[in-house]
């Protein structure tokens, strides 16, 4: 039998924020890692000519699994036989499929504490044990390899995630290096989440495969491509793991849509345009960060990249579940509550995401301000 998995708290979060928009109330959406610009236009055109032209069916795009294995070689100077991408509905069946391929029931996976809600829960629903790591400020919130190479007894594997959720944390290539060094020697094999790749304010992104080309690669095009609702990600597996891959996808998820693939071929190739949302999330991210000292936030994730801001709220509250669905009620902005990612230290924490509009996060400030500024500080 599966085992009881906790909620995303911040979708109950949306629920509401819907509800109140029902309402006729004015909602801005900070909740979700979900950007406000549509498909690229060449995925949008390419879509409406597939629409008229062409029935579909079940079926996983060869042209679309080469250009991603010619994405790995531009961008990482990698070789990776198209064999061994599988396409999915979104990156979350990839980590089911990377999960439930590499380990067996009972297997223990190390991961970052906070992180990302759905790596601890897929754990647990697939049999699987959590070990979850606390990295504080000083590990910028991220797994080392010495946190790694300390956990006793050795795990079965690890997920990291560079650009990171919640905080936007991007793990230099020396550290990678190190983390694969460490998942080799003790036989721990790597689950890397890159689905944030494309989103920097600076550091360089590596791709974990750089460093361990038996790793599992999971990546979407909900972000940097703009496609959330496409529904369509994509796993690499290793050599030795991808028959297995193919065997679970077909039964457990038979493939993506048609339609989805089709668009998704075109948005590789429409870089500029896409970029040009990065800049929009760069200057959001500016305004952001000159905004949260004049809300009291001042320890704050260092937000590398992603589109995220992790925020201590502790002189403000001990419980951010009913923090964010005040400031919901109050002011129409809609956050996250930390309890999502750290079940230990979550409840004084909460997460902004600033993957809106420009003139919408200016709004989203204006009304921030006035109401964090009425707020008792009777928890510092």
């Amino acid at each position: 039998m599966g085992q009881d998995i906790d909620p995303f708290r911040a979708i109950s979060v949306s629920k509401r924020a819907h509800d109140l928009k029902a309402e006729g109330r004015r909602i801005l959406h900070m909740e979700f890692g979900q950007p406000s610009t549509p498909a690229p236009k060449a995925a949008i055109a390419k879509a409406h000519d597939v629409l008229d032209t062409d029935p579909m069916g079940y079926w996983e795009s060869r042209p679309l699994k080469e250009r991603i294995a010619q994405y790995y070689k531009q961008h990482h100077g990698v070789d990776v036989r198209p064999g061994r991408i599988t396409l999915t509905c979104g990156a979350s069946p990839a980590l089911v499929l990377a999960l439930s391929t590499a380990f067996n029931p009972g297997d223990r996976v190390a991961l970052a504490r906070p992180g990302y809600v759905a790596y601890r829960n897929t754990l647990r629903a697939l049999n699987l044990e959590p070990v979850e790591i606390a990295c504080g400020e000083e590990a910028r919130y991220q797994l080392s390899a010495a946190a790694l190479d300390a956990i006793d007894p050795v795990p079965a594997g690890v997920i990291i995630a560079s650009p990171a959720n919640p905080t936007g944390t991007i793990i230099p290539a020396d550290d990678l290096a190190a983390l694969a060094d460490v998942a080799k020697r003790k036989n721990i094999r790597i689950i890397s989440d890159e689905i944030y790749h494309g989103l920097s304010y600076g550091p360089e992104i590596r791709s974990m495969l750089e460093f361990d080309p038996d790793a599992y690669i999971v990546n979407s095009f909900s972000k940097y491509f703009s496609m959330p609702a496409w529904r369509l990600g994509w796993l690499v597996s290793p050599e030795d793991g991808a028959e297995r891959t193919s065997a679970y996808v077909g039964n457990l998820f038979l493939t993506p849509p048609s339609l989805s693939q089709h668009a998704g071929l075109a948005a590789m190739d429409s870089t500029e345009e896409l970029d040009g949302h990065v800049d929009v999330y760069r200057r959001n991210r500016e305004l952001m960060l000159e905004a949260l000292p004049r809300l009291g936030l001042e320890k704050i994730a260092p937000p590398d990249g992603a589109f995220y801001i992790y925020a201590d709220i502790s002189k403000y509250t001990d419980d951010s579940l009913s923090f964010c669905l005040k400031l919901l009620e109050e002011t129409g902005i809609a956050t996250a509550p930390g309890v999502d990612f750290d079940p230990v230290l979550g409840h004084k924490f909460m997460r902004f995401s600033f993957a809106l509009s420009t003139p919408q996060i200016e709004e989203a400030i204006s009304l921030l301000e006035p109401w964090f500024a009425a707020q008792p500080q009777s928890h510092a």
